[in-house]
């Protein structure tokens, strides 16, 4: 076989296997714009306006994993707006109009930790030496803290934290109100349920969430509510009652007098101002 010959071959080939990779390329190209019209997702418009409106914080505070999944539940009517507390009122006067909903007046919130024990105030029943986190502390017999609603103080919140309010001093977390924009994730990360929002103008709030009587708490906590009655007594405007063993404190009624504060012989009563003025800072 000449030269020539061989290489009129080699081309052939070479053209041959072209035309393969080329018809291969073009078939899967098809393929996938069939595939891709067969099984298309029509994404509703509504949901993306809405999407659109919300903060985008994907914070996890109104229980769904992010503002995609919160904007699906609203479009299919099974959310609630206000479960949102990081969007603008302005956003959230879009999103109610888009729905067709009346959008109710909400006042401003923050979370506090409802309680007070930390290293110092309350005992430990054991040392734990496992995950340094709050969730795998709680796993073990409820945790290592004496009293069994008392905050962990593993920092799980502050991880879960967007704004970096919340600091976690003498196993104890505390947060920030000049941060905090309530978005609900530490609230939904705590295992022991014990972060709660108030009302941003509350003056006060309680530090503890044992539900126990008197004599148990007091063998586990230096600080914790006794259920003595004594806030509810002394306010002089009714704005708490008991129950549960704990102070729950009508902040409609409440004026700031501090009496609660001045006679709790437990001190957990606890006023907002002096928390702010001792909640340690974090950097940005």
């Amino acid at each position: 076989m000449s030269l020539l010959e061989i290489t009129n071959q080699t081309w052939i080939t070479v053209a041959i296997v072209a035309g393969i990779f080329a018809g291969s390329a073009i078939l899967i190209g098809a393929l996938i714009l069939i595939v891709g019209k067969v099984f298309k997702v029509d994404v509703d418009e509504k949901i993306t306006k809405i999407l659109d409106n919300l903060a985008g914080a994907n914070c996890g505070g109104c229980g769904c994993s992010g503002c995609s999944g919160f904007a699906s539940k609203l479009a299919d009517g099974s959310g609630n707006l206000s479960d949102c507390h990081v969007t603008s009122p302005e956003k959230k006067a879009e999103i109610a109009k888009l729905l067709g909903i009346e959008l109710k007046e909400e006042e401003p919130t923050v979370a506090v930790v409802h309680c007070n024990g930390g290293i110092e105030n309350c005992a430990d029943t054991f040392e734990y030496k496992g995950n340094p986190t709050c969730a795998a502390a709680n796993s073990l017999l409820g945790g290592n803290k004496a009293c069994s609603y008392a905050c962990l103080g593993c920092g799980d919140c502050k991880a879960v934290c967007p704004e970096n309010a919340i600091e976690v001093t003498g196993r104890l977390a505390q947060v920030d109100p000049d941060r905090c924009v309530s978005c609900g994730a530490c609230i939904t990360t705590c295992p022991k349920g014990i972060i709660d929002r108030i009302p941003s103008s509350a003056p006060i709030y309680v530090a503890c969430s044992s539900k126990c009587k008197g004599k148990e708490v007091t063998g586990v906590c230096k600080v914790g509510c006794i259920a003595c009655g004594i806030c509810a007594k002394v306010c002089p405007h009714g704005a708490i009652t008991m129950k549960d063993n704990l102070p729950e404190i009508d902040y409609s009624k409440c004026t700031g007098c501090l009496t609660c504060v001045a006679k709790c012989p437990r001190h957990i009563i606890i006023s907002r101002k002096v928390v702010a003025e001792e909640t340690p800072k974090q950097s940005a």
